[in-house]
């Protein structure tokens, strides 16, 4: 596996980081000011970048910028104090793959972190064929099928239960769906899961009474497999 490349100037943070990365699994290499930081991105492969938004001699922002004008599209994670939305926006418009705010969990700098760390990676079957119970999704020809009946979505409904699939047998909250299907990283107080996930329903569920697509009340959905269900 290829190591993980930290950015951050703040040597108490910095040594926090190796600490915790390296506890998970993950090798790391480091650098303490954006130069440096550009300079091994450039010259090495990383799984990840991990870059602080505040940088000495280069900024964060400024060092990822440089990558991605030379083609160089290793996934960043940005961590910042920044929290506000036009912070983060301005933080993913800039390059940056992910955005977390400072002070975060460690275990979800690791989630996010595996998340990144699959990108770009070559897909396998798994990945690229999709099923649960009776529904079948390949990813790449953009079809989906249950019980061999073909399925036409739209391009959001596809991308709501491609990620509802993926994730099959594990309760997706609403955060998640709004992170990772509209890309939002703050709740816009909306019914748009919910007008979405009923259009998907009507589209995939011929027996409202056993739909596939479960709401757990107070803590989002599910997609249960029947295999699953039966051991």
């Amino acid at each position: 596996m290829l190591p993980i490349l930290i950015i951050e100037d703040d040597r108490e943070v910095h040594q926090h980081l190796v600490t915790t990365l390296r506890d998970a699994g993950y090798e790391t290499h480091s650098a303490f000011d954006g130069e440096e930081g550009l300079q091994l991105a450039l010259a090495n492969q990383y799984l990840v970048l991990v870059i602080d938004r505040m940088l000495p001699k280069l900024d964060g922002l400024d060092l990822i910028r440089q990558l991605r004008a030379r083609d160089h599209f290793t996934p960043a994670l940005i961590l910042s104090a920044l929290g506000e939305v036009d912070h983060r926006v301005e933080g993913l418009k800039a390059g940056g793959d992910d955005y977390l705010v400072k002070p975060y969990a460690s275990v979800e700098l690791i989630a996010r972190l595996e998340v990144l760390s699959r990108r770009g990676q070559p897909a396998t079957h798994s990945e690229i064929i999709l099923t649960a119970a009776d529904i079948h999704m390949d990813v790449l020809a953009r079809k989906v099928s249950r019980a061999g009946k073909t399925i036409l979505l739209q391009a959001r409904e596809f991308k709501l239960l491609e990620y509802l699939l993926r994730h099959k047998n594990q309760i997706v909250t609403r955060t998640m769906l709004l992170e990772h299907v509209w890309d939002y990283h703050f709740d816009p107080q909306t019914n748009v899961i919910d007008v979405h996930i009923s259009r998907l329903r009507q589209k995939i569920d011929a027996n409202p009474e056993h739909s596939l697509i479960k709401t757990i009340r107070g803590s989002g959905y599910i997609i249960e497999d029947q295999d699953a269900q039966a051991a």
